[in-house]
């Protein structure tokens, strides 16, 4: 059994981290401040590519990359030349980059392609120099583009969002052993102060000949490519230019043909057609409004399906656009674990046959977002869904409002409010509730030496309910050095709060979770760049506060102990091996297998211990084959689990690839239990035959829902922003795979056109 002097010892466990901590010296791995000038042009520039306008012979060139991997201790081994101006309506860059032979790998054509693997380069804009929000322009040898925004610092790999979507023009061309590339940014893109002279700026690079990471401005290993901390200062040769008027309209035209199978009362393909659209309005520089009306998001890629062996809900990303924007204005308050706002709650349910997400209508909205003043950032948002008769359930409007102020050079403090409303409700019977409300207040903290980080938030909920305990807080705080990073984390997830347009996976219980790693970089020059050694704890407790609970005031719940050993190879290739202690109090019964006869599960009211080990291994994503391979073994609950999971593909540079990836269970619980063997089977086919017709195909094998989901997508960007699509989607039940039966099926056609008015 789990006891305090366990607990005693597991704090123990860090000691070293600390002690390691002082016997090594501080170093400061800033670079010196980096300045320099962008100078007015009157020079018409066409981006393509080729560097031949007068202009870029007297612009001020920075260079100088350092190396950020395989050894962030050295200046970059590839070249790499940066040249920038602006007239009233555009800025312009010019990239040179330069490799040891003219070996450009660009895997494919498609728009938003991924940083590792391809020959690229990325531009980062902080426009109100607050260290917290950025633009991101990207491209790669073959002038691929790709945009992106970092919010929140950049602090976190989960701070970088590629499903934003906007005009720009740019294009490269390869001349032997240098490549060049030539971006126009319109300003009517860009969020900036009115008058402004100068923003924050960075760049980092992929050169898959030296194999290497390079930048502008030198970031330590332990903090990611995107943190806004280390950026040099761009200044203006004038004031930059009113934008103008700043208005964008995207219409979109739809025609649907679907069938639901299992309805028996529809014995035939039903068809309709929807129209509607979305507008970008400024309001001022810095303050943008965007509205919809009858938004349509058939065109998302369906959500990858997993194999659920766990008590919660799964969460799955938002990827629909008009949600993206200032994201972190609306979805970053809370933790991973317990979040008070969760866009996809709007307009999105769940099929509970085939776990996919399914649209409810949204009617329309609004959300008003940005900047006020250099240190004040506010956001606003209404939407309006339709009702459900299906599920007897009304209208709902879900309204958000933030105000977020700058406290010190990096932190901030914010006030939200979140509201649920039904319209209505008198004329329905489902189960809901007339109204849901949370109101929260949130400090994240930022050391302008970037060694301290840390988040403290409480969240009120307001409901009908009469559960106590409507509350929840959470406490962060983390120290990071280049060699160490040591971390503690706490939750309180009151009985009664429920928020209704959140992500709680669990409530009344408090969970405390001490964690650190020590990092190590070999000097011999090998094969092996760095080692990490991570540990963590988590202790979750049972508060007591729920009606009718059976187990007593603050039991403790569930404890997990993990330690790891990974290691990073020069090649990009990365191996880690993971040791594991858990320990599980069941509240009520449950089957994890979801495979069983009615009424075989694991009782609630006991606990579980076991044991367990893993192994994952990833190959060089430089080569035409790629794969990774996953690998676990040990105690599950009163019996034993094996799980093989990974993913393998070849790359047809650069029209396309084949892929698969995998995911295996077998599950040998005591009896009365029967083994359970879960596979999850994802193959996908990407074409990209140009840089704007892209066709992809992606199959999903779900055993444990007895799914088979094929999901097909053709996009043609006949303009900038603006796109056909036909997307086919079918789903079987997959009992037996021999004898397939449809579900569903619906095959769509839309499309958007991006008009600048």
């Amino acid at each position: 059994m789990f006891t305090k002097s366990n607990l005693l010892f597991s704090v123990l466990f860090f000691i070293p981290f600390l002690l390691f901590s002082q016997s090594k010296k501080k170093r400061n791995f800033l670079s010196d401040n980096l300045a320099f000038t962008v100078v007015h042009t009157q020079e018409k520039i066409l981006a393509d590519g080729i560097l031949n306008e007068a202009v870029w012979t007297r612009a001020e060139s920075v260079g100088d990359f350092s190396q950020r991997f395989p050894i962030d201790t050295t200046a970059a081994l590839a070249p790499t030349e940066i040249k920038m101006t602006y007239d009233d309506e555009n800025l312009y860059v010019a990239v040179i980059c330069r490799s040891k032979g003219g070996d450009w790998l660009v895997p494919s054509l498609r728009r938003d392609y991924g940083f590792i693997g391809t020959d690229n380069i990325t531009l980062m804009f902080d426009t109100f120099k607050d260290q917290t929000n950025a633009f991101v322009f990207g491209m790669n040898a073959r002038g691929v583009r790709r945009e992106a925004l970092v919010f929140a610092g950049g602090r976190n790999n989960a701070d970088f969002s590629d499903g934003w979507d906007n005009k720009w023009r740019g294009d490269a061309t390869i001349n032997g052993d240098t490549w060049t590339a030539e971006f126009v940014i319109p300003f009517k893109t860009l969020r900036f102060a009115e008058g402004a002279t100068g923003w924050r700026f960075s760049a980092y690079r992929y050169d898959t000949q030296h194999n290497e990471i390079s930048l502008l401005i030198h970031i330590p290993n332990n903090f990611t490519l995107t943190d806004l901390t280390y950026m040099a200062d761009m200044n203006f040769e004038t004031e930059l230019p009113s934008p103008g008027r700043n208005m964008s309209v995207i219409p979109y035209v739809a025609a649907r043909t679907a069938r639901d199978f299992e309805n028996v009362d529809e014995g035939k393909a039903a068809n309709a057609f929807s129209a509607g659209g979305d507008a970008k309005i400024g309001i001022t520089s810095g303050l943008n409004l965007d509205l919809t009306a009858n938004p349509d998001f058939s065109q998302v890629e369906v959500d990858r399906q997993v194999t659920n062996l766990n008590r919660f809900e799964i969460f799955f990303p938002e990827r629909r656009q008009f949600f993206l924007e200032n994201a972190d204005l609306f979805s970053s308050f809370g933790t991973g674990r317990s979040q008070p706002f969760f866009s996809r709650r709007i307009g999105i349910s769940r099929d509970t046959a085939t776990n996919a997400a399914v649209q409810n209508t949204i009617y329309g909205g609004a959300r008003l977002t940005g900047k006020i003043n250099d240190r004040t950032r506010i956001g606003f948002l209404t939407m309006q869904t339709a009702a459900q008769p299906q599920n007897d359930l009304p209208s709902f409007n879900y309204g958000m409002a933030v105000y977020q102020k700058t406290v010190g050079e990096r932190s901030n403090f914010s006030l939200f409010g979140i509201n649920k409303q039904a319209f209505a409700a008198e004329d329905f019977s489902g189960s809901f509730s007339e109204y849901n409300r949370i109101l929260g207040a949130e400090y994240n903290l930022s050391s302008p030496d970037n060694h301290w980080r840390g988040k403290f938030s409480h969240q009120q909920a307001i409901t009908p309910s009469d559960l106590t305990d409507k509350f929840s807080n959470h406490f962060f705080l983390e120290y990071s050095e280049r060699d160490w990073r040591a971390e503690i984390f706490s939750l309180y997830v009151g009985a009664g709060y429920d928020a209704e347009v959140g992500f709680v996976q669990r409530r009344d219980i408090y969970l405390v979770s001490p964690e650190g790693s020590l990092f190590f970089y070999p000097e011999n020059g090998g094969s092996i760049v760095r080692h990490t050694i991570f540990a963590d704890t988590r202790f979750i407790y049972k508060i007591g506060k729920e009606p009718d609970t059976q187990f007593e005031p603050w039991k403790l719940a569930d404890v997990t102990l993990l330690t790891e050993w990974s290691m990073q190879f020069r090649n990009f290739a990365s191996l880690s091996f993971t040791g594991q202690y858990d320990k599980v109090l069941l509240f009520n019964d449950f089957d994890p297998t979801r495979e069983q006869a009615e009424g075989i599960v694991l009782p609630g009211g006991h606990s579980y211990e076991f044991f367990s080990g893993r192994a994952s291994f990833r190959a060089d994503r430089n080569q035409k084959f790629t794969y990774s391979v996953n690998a676990y073994l040990g105690g599950f609950f009163n019996g034993t689990r094996v799980n093989i999971r990974g993913d393998f593909g070849l790359r047809f540079e650069p029209y396309g690839s084949v892929s698969l990836s995998y995911n295996y269970n077998y599950i040998k619980l005591a009896e009365p239990f029967l083994p359970a063997n879960l596979w999850l089977v994802g193959p996908r086919f990407d074409l990209t035959l140009s840089k704007k017709l892209f066709f992809t195909t992606f199959v999903q094998y779900n055993s444990q829902s007895e799914n088979l989901n094929i999901n097909a997508r053709l996009q043609w960007r006949f303009q900038p922003v603006s796109d056909f699509f036909l997307v086919w989607t079918d789903n079987y039940a997959s009992f037996d795979v021999a004898d397939l039966r449809v579900r569903n099926r619906a095959l769509v056609a839309k499309v958007t056109y991006w008009l600048n008015l």
